[in-house]
């Protein structure tokens, strides 16, 4: 007898470092369906204690989560910081937000014009920001809030620390999906920017989503309510969410999430996208070129 699998429940967080009312951390609940992922519901955590109750829900769930798990390592040399993640996020965690930005703005001012900024390998190669920036968009503040809460968690953090194997964070990054459909803006949190062309990315990069026309292969799905509201959200983040969850349903159907072997685990890899293969992932019988990429 042929026993059908479980869906795979997945979460899709847009984070903010501020959640509150009118900026609320938005969640995804979706499932994984062989290659449809399946939006059961949308919530607004207008606060962190929320999130951290998010966090502890039971397993089995794969999330993925949208703010950065790691720093670039040679900044984090510079800065004299722990090189191990779990010390490193401790270390920040024990900062208060003013002296977490002072020592990234002396960092940022002691380097040459051109180079303020260090990236991480998945920055570069996801087109995201680097983690350092405080501001349009303070993703460094974003892992300070984030990061410290999954340690305490004690989730696994894929690729980086092993925690309970029953919930798995992946770190998501939705522009990078949506930038392979259309590269125009189709998101603003300011009311004066959230114009008809936004609009027509938006539901542009909706559609490719729904017809599982992207670079995950996925197909987005949900009850009709739920879609619509991914398209009315000027800001954008009901549709990063789903993107999120997507990213999530990506991961769990890979080996290892889909990691190469050789992800930095100080900086950590964003789920979906093509990370380089170290010899010791391929065949040992096949000669893989240095450029090939892992998927």
């Amino acid at each position: 007898m042929t026993v059908a699998r479980a869906p795979t429940r997945l979460l899709g967080v847009d984070f903010t470092s501020a959640p509150r009312r009118a900026k609320p951390i938005t969640v995804a609940r979706a499932r994984l369906e062989g290659n449809r992922v399946e939006v059961e519901a949308i919530a607004a955590l207008d606060g962190f204690e929320a999130f951290e109750r998010l966090l502890t829900e039971p397993g089995p769930w794969v999330g993925g989560f949208d703010f950065p798990f790691g720093l670039p390592r040679a900044a984090v040399a510079e800065l004299g910081w722990p090189l191990d993640w779990s010390a490193l996020v401790t270390h920040c965690a024990a900062m208060s937000r003013a002296t977490f930005r002072a020592r990234l703005d002396e960092h940022r001012n002691a380097r040459a014009p051109g180079d303020r900024y260090l990236h991480r390998g998945v920055d570069r190669a996801a087109g995201s920001h680097s983690a350092l920036k405080l501001v349009n968009p303070p993703v460094a503040l974003m892992f300070l809030e984030g990061a410290p809460r999954l340690l305490r968690a004690g989730v696994t953090v894929a690729g980086m620390l092993p925690g309970d194997p029953q919930r798995i964070a992946l770190e998501a990054y939705p522009g990078h999906v949506a930038r392979a459909i259309k590269r125009a803006s189709y998101k603003s949190d300011t009311r004066a920017k959230q114009t008809p062309a936004r609009a027509s990315t938006r539901a542009d990069v909706l559609a490719a989503m729904i017809r599982g026309d992207n670079r995950l292969g996925l197909a987005l799905a949900g009850a009709s309510d739920l879609i619509a509201l991914a398209q009315v959200d000027a800001s954008g983040d009901t549709l990063d969410a789903m993107i999120c969850a997507m990213q999530a349903g990506w991961a769990a159907q890979r080996p290892n999430y889909g990691y190469a072997h050789d992800v930095d685990p100080l900086e950590g890899w964003i789920a979906g996208v093509a990370a380089p293969c170290s010899p010791a992932s391929q065949p040992a019988a096949v000669d893989i070129p240095s450029a090939t990429l892992c998927r």
